[in-house]
């Protein structure tokens, strides 16, 4: 908890990524969770790793051992084969208990106007799991605008953009979501003045906040504690919304 507010920290990895080398474990991640007030976090696979499976196994052990701080989420490669693809998905979520499914059109190019990608959100919309889309750099299939097409052909699917396209794109995130109501924002990567651009086009129901790396943990929450928000609104994307969105 902080100043109050109980926190759902939206965006977080853990495992070993291949293109970065970057390494993340369960007590690097609760050891930042305590020193900012974190209550809970989504952890999510890197977007390239050796071993999609035991990335996927390992953020199920933390879930095991800490299921009142952790929500896990599934990334792996779309282009894999397509029943290799399906029987992962449904392995996480009726075995591992996984509760979101991430799309990483950086590493993953994945093109969500297409109707190639219907088997992506069609996995999403068959185990009821909100897809985290991440937007911004990795364009041009990382473009918000991309996933109005996406939200509109499967409605019963909350796609949440990651990063809210980030500075460059942040607005093309709020025509989104105003045009598609299954669409929610995490608003991480997001200089403060964007946010609160954000935060008056887009209701606090359909936001969330989110981390990314440790580094920018404590940035990252200090902008919604700054931000001009009611009190209703900053529980709303604090801790609300996404305890709505990933079933808790």
């Amino acid at each position: 908890m902080r100043d109050g507010y109980r926190v759902f920290d939206t965006h977080t990895h853990l495992g070993t990524a291949r293109h970065s080398g970057r390494t993340a474990d369960v007590d690097e991640m609760l050891g930042h969770m305590d020193r900012y007030g974190v209550d809970r976090s989504l952890l999510i696979p890197f977007p390239v790793v050796d071993d999609y499976r035991a990335q996927h196994d390992l953020i199920a052990a933390a879930v095991r051992a800490h299921p009142e701080r952790f929500t896990g989420a599934i990334c792996l490669n779309p282009f894999v084969p397509l029943d290799e693809f399906r029987d992962e998905v449904r392995r996480c979520v009726e075995e591992l208990g996984l509760r979101a499914l991430k799309l990483q059109p950086q590493y993953q190019p994945l093109n969500p106007v297409s109707r190639r990608s219907d088997f992506f959100f069609e996995a999403a919309a068959e185990h009821k799991l909100p897809i985290v889309a991440h937007t911004g750099t990795g364009i041009p299939f990382a473009l918000p605008s991309l996933f109005i097409a996406a939200a509109r052909r499967f409605p019963e699917v909350t796609i949440i953009l990651g990063h809210a396209g980030g500075s460059v794109y942040y607005l093309e995130a709020i025509v989104a979501a105003q045009v598609c109501p299954n669409i929610v924002i995490e608003l991480s990567s997001l200089m403060p003045h964007h946010c609160a651009e954000v935060v008056a086009q887009v209701e606090a129901s359909r936001l969330m906040a989110g981390s990314d790396l440790p580094e920018s943990l404590d940035a990252e929450l200090g902008k919604i504690f700054t931000l001009d928000l009611t009190a209703e609104a900053r529980r709303a994307i604090l801790w609300d919304t996404p305890c709505r969105v990933f079933g808790l």
